[in-house]
């Protein structure tokens, strides 16, 4: 039988042709027989025989310069260097389904739904800003947005549950690319007959002997420490502090003389009791920008970082903030409670 030219060079230089096996394919079969513990099984799973199979996991050993099992007679175990490579394969592999159902959906036009999370306390003119812009450019992809914290979008990013998440910083953005970040200055919501409402503007310290109506730590840790902590340096020591997410239970809390709360004022808009003080010299801002998984990310992710910055930033009172004073890595403050 005459051999071909591949196949005659492939019998003269085995160990060549060898090499060439898709390197994923050799992951994919060394994460088969990690699970199974037993290269028979392993190689009945992946539908080959099982020299083969043991000769892969041998080339991919010595690629890697680390040994992945310790083979016995009756038994097979992962080595430290193999439990690693358990981790990181299983993280590669999911990427790079990922990659290609993503590539293979743009390609036939069928990137029909971009998922998104956002604060609860973003204003609804806002999000209904965001969608009516976003359709408005891509009417064929359906915005999915979920009402979640900084905390929530941040475990999910990095679970592939969302594509993107609107997070208030600082957050920790590992293994995340962020868009335009914005910062709005916040100013404190306080009962209309309060004494400090007669005046135009406010200073923290005036907040002294006042309890603070804030979200709790959970949803935002960096922006909840950096929050107190400016709150203390500037003479500000809650008497109390009060936990609420939803902005009409803040305003219940407002009200009934819980404490004070800081926002930009939308929250006070809502209701006639309370008003909105400006804070002197801006001490407190939120920041937010869009944040997406930096590997295999939706197609439009960027895009819509850009429109939400477009949008954030005409509200007259919100600016962009510089790329170099973004907060890259976590920076936060650890706080003792009080």
């Amino acid at each position: 039988m005459r051999l071909s030219k591949t196949s005659r060079r492939a019998h003269r230089y085995p160990n060549r042709y060898r090499r060439s096996v898709d390197p994923l394919r050799k992951l994919r079969y060394f994460l088969a027989v990690a699970e199974e513990l037993h290269f028979g099984r392993a190689a009945e799973r992946l539908g080959m025989a099982q020299p083969p199979l043991s000769q892969r996991i041998r080339e991919l050993e010595k690629e890697l310069g680390a040994r992945l099992f310790d083979r016995g007679s009756r038994h097979v175990e992962l080595t430290d260097a193999g439990r690693v490579l358990l981790t990181e394969s299983r993280e590669l592999l999911a990427r790079w389904d990922r990659t290609r159902t993503l590539v293979g959906k743009a390609h036939r036009g069928e990137m029909d739904a971009l998922r998104v999370g956002v604060p609860p306390e973003l204003a609804g003119r806002v999000l209904a800003a965001i969608v009516t812009a976003f359709t408005g450019r891509h009417p064929e992809i359906r915005l999915d947005l979920q009402e979640l914290s900084t905390a929530e979008q941040v475990r999910l990013l990095a679970d592939r549950q969302l594509d993107a998440g609107l997070l208030q910083h600082p957050a920790d953005v590992t293994g995340l690319e962020l868009g335009p970040a914005i910062d709005t200055p916040l100013g404190v919501v306080l009962p209309r007959d309060s004494a400090l409402a007669a005046r135009a503007e406010l200073t923290v310290a005036d907040l002294a002997g006042q309890g603070l109506v804030i979200f709790p730590r959970a949803a935002a840790p960096g922006l909840y420490d950096q929050t107190l902590h400016t709150c203390r340096e500037r003479g500000f020591r809650p008497t109390a502090i009060v936990h609420a997410r939803n902005p009409e239970f803040v305003l219940g809390l407002v009200l009934s003389g819980q404490g004070v709360a800081f926002d930009q004022g939308a929250v006070a808009q809502k209701e006639p009791r309370v008003v909105w003080r400006r804070l002197r010299d801006n001490p407190l801002n939120r920041r937010m920008s869009l944040a997406w998984p930096s590997s295999a990310a939706h197609p439009v992710a960027r895009e819509l970082a850009e429109l939400i910055g477009k949008v954030l930033r005409d509200d007259g009172v919100s600016t962009l903030v510089p790329a170099e004073d973004e907060v890259r890595p976590w920076h936060v403050v650890q706080l003792r409670r009080p």
